[in-house]
């Protein structure tokens, strides 16, 4: 296992909010410089646009600094999907992180079971696991239900148990029902406050540690290191009052939460 970033580390610094959006490459080379050791590109749809010289490029930079890459897309469209393992054949990448809806394109259980089954045979090929996430539009005993019944461990469980908790399912619920099946953790805590004038609440994000997210429950069901799981940071930083207290607090975030991480690792 390794612990390393998503682009949504970046969310903000990469973003045309800001001046000067970071490249992937400035992402990549960060990512290497807190001492993480994979970085998810996801969401991120400009990587589509990425000539084959500038993927290249960017796999032996990750190679030569000692991180591995991921790729994270939404969607299960047979043809959308097999243009992401044309980018990981290039990007020496082994796991795709998908979710089962995109946008309008909401397949039914049986037309997501159905098209996982059609593009199972090239994911064995290229030795490519797809990790399908857990978040609040498809229920988790739906997703569960296409990934048993599919039952390949090429398909299983990108985990991120805050993204449920809008559809009411508990974090320990989630672990519990899915633990079995994860190949990636997605890490970010969260935490509820009052909205202004006390009409209801906002779920944002907050630093490692200080939030809801069960996190030593879930590498203990999960069992990261034991079963090479990737444990990747995301944030929920809403904006602050300009560009510069934005990115200061998300570099902050990110540090701390690997900080964090290492610290209690094990």
């Amino acid at each position: 296992m390794a612990i390393g970033l998503s682009t949504y580390a970046f969310f903000w610094r990469g973003s045309e909010q800001v001046q000067t959006p970071m490249t992937l490459e400035a992402m990549l080379e960060e990512t290497a410089e807190l001492g993480g050791k994979v970085f998810q590109i996801c969401d991120y749809p400009a990587i589509e646009t990425f000539d084959e010289a500038r993927l290249t490029a960017l796999r032996d930079r990750a190679r030569t600094l000692g991180i591995t890459l991921e790729l994270g897309t939404r969607g299960i469209a047979p043809e959308h999907l097999e243009r992401y393992l044309a980018l990981a054949h290039v990007l020496g990448v082994r796991l795709i992180r998908s979710m089962l809806y995109a946008g309008e394109d909401r397949p039914t259980l049986e037309q997501a079971i159905q098209r996982l089954e059609q593009i199972l045979p090239a994911l064995r090929q290229q030795q490519v696991t797809l990790a399908l996430e857990t978040y609040e539009q498809v229920s988790v005993e739906t997703l569960m239900t296409v990934i048993e019944t599919v039952d390949d461990d090429h398909i299983g469980v990108c985990l991120d148990p805050g993204n449920c908790v809008a559809a009411l399912e508990l974090p320990e619920a989630v672990i519990a029902r899915t633990a079995g099946r994860v190949v990636n953790l997605h890490i970010k805590d969260f935490a509820f406050s009052r909205a202004p004038g006390w009409v209801g609440f906002q779920l944002t994000g907050c630093p490692l540690g200080e939030g809801l997210l069960p996190l030593k429950a879930m590498r203990e069901a999960v069992n990261p290191e034991a079963r090479g799981i990737n444990e990747i940071f995301e944030h929920w930083l809403p904006w602050q009052q300009d560009e510069a207290s934005t990115c200061a607090m998300e570099a902050q975030w990110t540090r701390h939460n690997m900080d964090f991480l290492r610290s209690h690792h094990g």
